[in-house]
């Protein structure tokens, strides 16, 4: 794949109730669109994604509060780690660096996110792409639906985790180069396209203080919000992309978002993982393009 090397993509940073938030943007025109991360990534994650779509449109990538290079306050000091936090990080993002409303393009829980934004700010939504969505499986009500068995362990791993001495070996073990390429291996649908680079910039911030707290307090995250609870209460169209490959989110699970009114299309990407943005942005660049223009027509 050739990326653009006509746009060019600058960082910046935003202070946001009065902590430091890191986004990245290029495009000087087109309709706006922000780029929201999973769990574990940050705006890099978008790196092959901002040049190309900026060709066409105005794209913001963001590092949610708690990811990348963003602040990494302890948990409810003075804002804990829920969607409703992140939610409002982006409508207030929208208002203030934006300045209008946007497309909001998610990735595994970055799709929760924006759901929840376009939920808190209708105004400011102008559609939804939810690439791989987080099922949530961790969440109490799923976990009511699984046989125990299956149920109980990740109960147990939770509780044990919230001890914080054995949460921080626990993440300090993780936190390795060879884990997480054996993590991403395991979630691409094209294990090519996991590299040392991809590798090195999802790592580089698990050295930043805190950044071992705000990953414990995630997986400790039983509650909140479903996509299945904010669908409905959302009033602007919304695109689904899925890579069939996804081992964590499984596809025929996913399918059944397809159901909801505002859901204009379910487009299954054949062979890719959990993150098909990163695996094949020369695929998924081309839909979100063709999307969002049909919308500004």
């Amino acid at each position: 794949m050739t990326l653009s090397q006509s746009v060019a993509v600058t960082t910046h940073t935003w202070t946001w109730q009065g902590l430091p938030i890191r986004y990245q943007t290029a495009g000087t025109s087109g309709a706006p669109m922000i780029l929201i991360h999973g769990f574990g990534a940050h705006s890099d994650h978008w790196r092959k994604n901002l040049p190309v779509l900026a060709e066409t449109n105005r794209v913001y990538a963001i590092d949610l509060l708690g990811f990348g290079f963003s602040a990494k306050p302890p948990a409810g000091q003075p804002l804990s780690y829920t969607f409703e936090t992140w939610g409002q990080q982006v409508v207030d993002f929208c208002k203030e660096i934006i300045g209008e409303p946007a497309f909001l393009i998610g990735n595994s829980i970055g799709c929760i996110v924006a759901l929840q934004a376009a939920v808190l700010n209708p105004a400011l939504a102008r559609g939804v792409v939810m690439i791989n969505c987080s099922l949530r499986l961790l969440h109490e009500r799923r976990r009511e639906l699984l046989p125990w068995y299956r149920n109980y362990p990740s109960a147990i791993l939770q509780k044990v985790l919230a001890y914080q001495t054995i949460g921080q070996f626990f993440f300090s073990r993780i936190a390795k180069a060879k884990t997480v390429k054996k993590v991403l291996l395991q979630a691409y649908g094209r294990k090519e396209a996991v590299t040392d680079e991809l590798v090195n910039l999802l790592l580089k911030p698990a050295a930043e203080p805190g950044a071992a707290d705000v990953f414990l307090a995630f997986i400790g995250y039983s509650q909140g919000p479903l996509a299945e609870d904010l669908l409905p209460q959302v009033q602007c169209p919304v695109l689904v992309l899925w890579g069939d490959r996804d081992p964590w989110e499984p596809i025929d699970m996913g399918r059944e978002y397809a159901n909801y009114p505002m859901v204009e299309d379910f487009i299954s990407l054949e062979g890719l993982g959990h993150c098909p943005q990163d695996e094949a942005p020369e695929v998924v660049n081309l839909i979100l393009q063709d999307w969002v223009h049909k919308k500004t027509v």
